[in-house]
């Protein structure tokens, strides 16, 4: 958090604040929304229209009644209460741009606008390790230079640790100061990281208020655990601070996970989580985790693992280890990512699983899905691209990895 606390990030108003979209579990067709307000206002409403290429789009405006929720939270002396709007849009139709705006009575927000991918053609999305510490004021450029790098992404997924104290409303308020428009605009998804947890096993309580996730996994971990469907790729988020915690959520996500990917028809696969299968972090090691979760990556040829927590930048491929009596059958490879975005750092380890390793570097990634090929490519904050490769799909589902990684200089890399 930034020293002086800025009071206009802490307390709602009548208007609108803290927009976001988050991806539903059919983002092709549907879009979740929330927002903020002072809690006089009780009752929310979104509207929207296809976007026109003038103002004429307001002539044939659609309007919903969001659900609100309110929160009251205690920072130290300060007690923030709030009202929490939420709305979900759906048949909506693919390939499609639409405008909306959030409010009620005479407190409106902007017109924002967002896109809605087609079925089976490209997609691209930007990737976040921690952002966590000094958000206004040193992770703001990081998300702002992804966006003006990438403005046509179509979805944005953080890998835990937005924040660094749970319950920090004004933590939360710079997350979403930093973000701007951009998380108005964008479709998020997210997982949860050890931060976003008070003692391993309290959720954030603004969390489910200021989110709106699918809640399509396991019983107890609605919004923390859960997939997104696109035609030709799923994502899934993994709780992992209950994975640590909790030997029944463990469980229970490793059933699920397990069982959504069994005969599943698309095509790529990726998974996020906060706690990475193989740390960059010299003193730290999830053996547990990787024991029962990386069978079930393994046996699905899962494509990328996109993680957090280590404050450092790894990134390998490791063969999947099957037991099988198909002595034939090709074995493939996943790619695992550890990645942060903000400024907090720790030392990365010489493991021999990295390809490429990078400490003291804030970074973003680039994601985009092309038919058979995944283009991978890490930015470093001011825009140097640090790493790259291509992940390509054969008719059997083998992957074959070819590296780009660029020339850089050797202040960042510990090779």
């Amino acid at each position: 958090m930034d020293q002086k606390i800025d009071q206009r990030l802490l307390f709602p108003t009548a208007v609108p604040d803290r927009v976001i979209l988050n991806l539903t579990e059919k983002p092709e067709t549907s879009v979740a929304v929330n927002w903020r307000t002072e809690t006089s206002i009780t009752q929310g409403t979104v509207q929207w229209a296809e976007a026109t290429a003038g103002p004429e789009f307001q002539k044939k405006i659609h309007s919903l009644t969001a659900t609100t929720e309110f929160l009251s939270v205690q920072n130290g002396d300060v007690v923030i209460e709030a009202n929490y709007h939420a709305a979900r849009l759906d048949s909506l139709a693919p390939g499609q741009t639409y405008v909306y705006r959030v409010g009620s009575g005479d407190h409106w927000s902007e017109w924002f606008q967002f896109h809605t991918p087609k079925p089976k053609e490209s997609l691209s999305f930007l990737y976040f390790g921690d952002a966590q510490n000094n958000l206004k004021s040193m992770w703001s450029r990081v998300v702002r230079e992804a966006y003006r790098k990438m403005p046509e992404v179509d979805f944005m997924l953080h890998a835990g640790d937005l924040i660094n104290r749970s319950n920090e409303d004004i933590e939360w308020g710079e997350w979403f100061y930093a973000g701007s428009f951009i998380h108005a605009t964008v479709p998020t998804m997210m997982t949860p990281g050890n931060h976003e947890y008070a003692k391993g096993v309290i959720l954030s309580p603004q969390w489910k208020k200021q989110f709106n996730l699918p809640a399509n996994g396991p019983k107890g971990l609605e919004e923390t655990c859960y997939q997104i469907n696109y035609a030709n790729l799923k994502v899934i988020s993994l709780d992992a601070e209950q994975i640590d915690e909790s030997k029944m959520f463990a469980d229970a996500q490793a059933q699920w996970l397990d069982s959504i990917l069994t005969h599943d028809p698309r095509p790529w696969t990726v998974l996020t989580l906060h706690y990475p299968f193989f740390s960059t972090n010299p003193k730290r090691d999830n053996a547990k985790l990787r024991e029962q979760f990386k069978p079930i990556v393994d046996k699905h040829k899962i494509d990328l693992v996109l993680q957090g927590h280590d404050h450092a930048y790894g990134r390998g491929s490791v063969t999947n280890t099957l037991t099988t009596t198909k002595t034939r059958e090709k074995i493939s490879s996943t790619v695992y990512v550890v990645s942060v975005s903000g400024p907090k750092m720790y030392d990365v380890s010489d493991d021999p699983w990295m390809e490429r390793r990078a400490q003291n570097t804030q970074l973003f990634q680039l994601l985009t899905l092309k038919g058979n090929e995944i283009v991978y490519e890490a930015f470093t904050a001011n825009g140097e691209l640090y790493d790259s490769f291509v992940l390509k799909k054969d008719k059997s589902g083998h992957n074959t990895i070819v590296n780009k990684i660029p020339k850089m200089p050797e202040r960042l890399t510990k090779e």
